[in-house]
This record gives structure tokens, C-alpha cells and sequence, in this order.
């Protein structure tokens, strides 16, 4: 029979080898060799994590998935992530004159309003502090799954557009921030430079343990409908 904490500690240090790596993952091979464990026994603890969304397996390559990041966005949440984050989201908010949001994790398939910062101008878009969005149509959702910039143009209320960036913390995204506008406003010509001074204006009022990807290094991630 299978020692039980033999496995508990296998699945932690599987999480403990993924957390540093970032989006990009690691293979099975790699993953076993670094634990030092036979590549049956490490596919049996990384399917099991899997299950439970911990970790996700993207074309062979692992890294944490949706549950491992709720987990420590529970962890944040003692610092207040909203409180440390708001002056960013305000500075965003300044520089653009257009919606910002800040969002985490909420399980496996969902994204959730941590906080809002609304600009002088209306905007007809329904949000509200702890609601709760699609993770796979939204580009908070998008970002926090890809680590990278993402956007979603009018796939939840039609006339809207929206892009994010992942808020980073040892290479893995645990929160992200977004700017919705109307899509007449944040058209596809503009969408670069605005996630471009979103980057600028977060990296100036982050503290140094949160970091967010250069938006220039990599396409957004999209999917329109």
C-alpha cells in the first residue's frame, strides 16, 4: 500500500519545482529528474494534481495551474492586494482615463474583482467589486492563464474591449490588472499603446516582489468571436 505522506510530499515538491518556472514549464522528464523519481510515479502525481487543477499540462509541459495560484492569492490577501495595489490601479486609471480593474483566481475556471478604479468619464459596463467573470473569455482571465498580455474585444457586452497584463510574483501570475474601454476607443491600433503605459505606469508604483511582463515581447492573446 502506498504511504500516504510518501505521497503528499511528492505532490509538494512537484508544486515546489513548478513554481519557479514560470508559463513555459517543464517537461515530465525534466520534472522527474529534478525530483529524482521515476517518470511513472511523477506522471501518477502530476495527473492527480491536474485533477484538482493544480497543475496544468500544456502540449507535455507542466507548470502550476488555477488552484496552486488561488492558493497563494489566499496567501496575498493577508498583505491586502487591493490596499498595496490600489495607488497602481489609480496611477493606470490617470494616465488612461479608462476603467481599471485588479483580479485573482476564483477556482479553477473563473476570474474575481478584487478592486476597481473608475475614470471621470461614464462607461456602460456593469462590474462590481467581487463579482465573479469567465476566466476563458476575459482578459484578466487570459492573462492570469498565459502570463502574458491578453485582450477581449466586445465576447462579454458588445461595444466593449478590454486588455490585461498579469501581475507576477517569481515568474507566475497570481493577479492581473486590466483597462476596459469602448471598442471604438480601444481599437486595434490602440491596444498596444495603451497595454504599453499600463506596463510603465504598474512598474512604477509596484513593490519589487511584483513584476509584470513587457507587452511589446509577446502578441496579446485573443480570441475573438
Amino acid at each position: 500500500m502506498t504511504n500516504p505522506l510518501g505521497s503528499v510530499d511528492k505532490a509538494l515538491l512537484a508544486l515546489e519545482v513548478l513554481a519557479p518556472v514560470g508559463p513555459d514549464g517543464l517537461s515530465l522528464g525534466e520534472i522527474a529528474r529534478r525530483l529524482d523519481v521515476a517518470k511513472p510515479t511523477v506522471h501518477r502525481t502530476l495527473a492527480s494534481l491536474a485533477h484538482r487543477g493544480y497543475v496544468q499540462n500544456d502540449e507535455g509541459r507542466y507548470r502550476l495551474g488555477p488552484a496552486a495560484i488561488a492558493l497563494s492569492t489566499a496567501y496575498y490577501a493577508e498583505e491586502n492586494l487591493p490596499t498595496l495595489m490600489r495607488p497602481a490601479l489609480e496611477a493606470a486609471r490617470d494616465e488612461l482615463h479608462e476603467l481599471v480593474h485588479l483580479g485573482a483566481p476564483a477556482g479553477a475556471d473563473e476570474v474575481i474583482y478584487l478592486d476597481k478604479v473608475e475614470p471621470s468619464r461614464p462607461l456602460r459596463v456593469w462590474s462590481a467589486v467581487g463579482r465573479r467573470i469567465p476566466a476563458q473569455t476575459s482578459a484578466l482571465g487570459r492573462a492570469l492563464r498565459t502570463g502574458r498580455s491578453a485582450e477581449e474585444v466586445e465576447e462579454n457586452e458588445p461595444g466593449i474591449a478590454c486588455v490585461a497584463l498579469p501581475l507576477l510574483r517569481n515568474g507566475n501570475a497570481f493577479a492581473a490588472v486590466s483597462v476596459t474601454a469602448p471598442s471604438e476607443r480601444l481599437d486595434v491600433d490602440d491596444r498596444p499603446r495603451v497595454l504599453n503605459v499600463l506596463a510603465t505606469t504598474l512598474r512604477t508604483h509596484l513593490p519589487p516582489t511584483i513584476t509584470v511582463p513587457d507587452p511589446r515581447a509577446d502578441a496579446p492573446h485573443h480570441d475573438r468571436l
